[in-house]
């Protein structure tokens, strides 16, 4: 896991930590947490706060009641979602919406889990990941994430890739759920919840993928990492441009 999070910070150019997400699954006894002892547990967090502290370098484990975001708490199979949210009158109250009606179908379309089927949810920086981790998810900027699409299509042999979102439930449902239940990378522009809770910047997106997949990717951006990105970071297609018409180059903000 330390190798593959090296690569893909290096590759990628990361400022942050990949992060290994563990659903951790109710199981015949009352072991199921034991893997993450040395984690933190934590309360009254959001689920995209948890990826948040993560990517920056922590280990941390958040339990059912513990988990602060109604939305994530019905999507994780917690708790029934709240009346306000399910009749979208809550999302009209947050100014998200006009129409209740809007916002019943975003939570309709909700991808969720089962009640009961989790006892929690552990996250901490990929290279200190205690096993292989159920998803894997990746918080920076569109430039860098592109490459990881681009090597999921490249695996798919060429297939297009498509996104699902709700422009909401950005780090719960799109990057992770999604990923978990479907087997398949999906990439979020972000939402509402995660860009008011966390420290995701403006200039910043989010991706997951299964960690069955992990193998499979960073192979697939070895390949990339040779020729093609290399050669689309140095713009040398824009510097011919630029010299041809007379124009100064403009150093772009990080």
């Amino acid at each position: 896991m330390a190798e593959f999070a090296e690569f893909l910070k290096r590759v990628l150019v990361l400022d942050t930590e990949p992060v290994a997400v563990f659903l951790v699954e109710a199981g015949a006894d009352t072991e199921s947490v034991r893997p993450f002892d040395r984690f933190e547990r934590v309360d009254g967090h959001r689920y995209c706060q948890l990826l948040m502290r993560a990517r920056h370098g922590e280990s941390v484990l958040l339990q059912p009641e513990g988990l602060a975001c109604p939305a994530a708490a019905a999507a994780f199979g917690f708790r029934p979602l709240p009346k306000a949210l399910a009749t979208g009158e809550g999302l009209v109250g947050f100014g998200i919406v006009s129409d209740p009606a809007t916002g019943r179908t975003m939570f309709e379309g909700m991808p969720r889990l089962e009640p009961g089927r989790l006892v929690g949810l552990a996250a901490c920086p990929l290279g200190a990941a205690p096993g292989h981790p159920d998803v894997v998810v990746l918080e920076g900027p569109p430039e860098a994430l592109m490459w990881v699409a681009l090597a999921d299509l490249k695996l798919a042999k060429g297939e297009r890739r498509l996104g699902d979102t709700a422009v909401l439930q950005g780090a719960c449902v799109d990057a992770t759920l999604i990923p978990f239940l479907r087997g398949k990378l999906n990439f979020s522009l972000g939402c509402y919840g995660c860009r008011e809770a966390t420290d995701l910047a403006p200039t910043e997106m989010m991706l997951g993928f299964p960690g069955s997949m992990l193998e499979g990717l960073t192979s697939s951006l070895e390949e990339l990492s040779a020729k093609a990105i290399p050669r689309s970071r140095s713009k040398g297609v824009l510097a011919s441009l630029l010299s041809r018409i007379g124009a100064v180059p403009q150093t772009p903000a990080p």
